[in-house]
């Protein structure tokens, strides 16, 4: 395995990384991309320039994994998308593309990293509460996964939850939302 950009001039790997998309994301968010048509138009819109977009591609030339990295703010990067061939999936692929990304917005004079992780499916104990209370952290302090939610992925890579979206999919269908220091 290798990381390398993702680029136009590859189309196979454009094609596989819209694939990935659909199919990686279709258990638990099927509406973030439910067909290739709208995959494809993530991938167009993610070869934007300033975007940075890397794949882990195997030694058949075929794309394992894409992490994606859009300019915000004057110091900050949200990591969008992240997506690993279920296949592959628990060898270290997406830490690696993760690191990669680090090192590539580091180098762009980036200083944090963050990500919106999204609950939909009533993966995490924070589905269904009120998180538009007075005091919304002690849910957050108390947060739970019930389902296999990757925000515990992206803690275990030094990502912190900062906050939340409430109602962000729907009622009671928060967007977590997590950053981590690079610079």
């Amino acid at each position: 395995m290798h990381i390398t950009d993702l680029s136009p001039h590859t189309p196979a790997h454009l094609e596989q990384a819209a694939r990935l998309l659909v199919t990686a994301f279709a258990a638990h968010w099927p509406n973030a991309w439910p067909d290739m048509d709208a995959a494809r138009a993530e991938v167009a819109d993610a070869l934007q320039e300033g975007h940075i977009n890397r794949v882990a591609v195997n030694d058949r030339d075929n794309v394992i994994g894409w992490i994606g990295g859009q300019p915000a703010y004057s110091h900050g990067w949200e990591l969008h998308p992240l997506v690993v061939d279920a296949a592959w999936q628990g060898q270290g692929i997406g830490r690696a593309l993760v690191a990669d990304l680090e090192t590539q917005v580091k180098a762009r004079g980036g200083l944090v990293l963050y990500l919106g992780s999204d609950d939909e499916d009533n993966m995490t104990s924070l589905a269904g509460a009120d998180l538009l209370a007075p005091d919304p952290w002690p849910h957050i302090a108390r947060i739970r996964n019930l389902r296999r939610h990757p925000y515990e992925f992206y803690q275990k890579l030094g990502f912190t939850i900062v906050g939340v979206i409430p109602d962000a999919n729907g009622p009671g269908k928060p967007d977590i939302l997590m950053a981590k220091r690079i610079g």
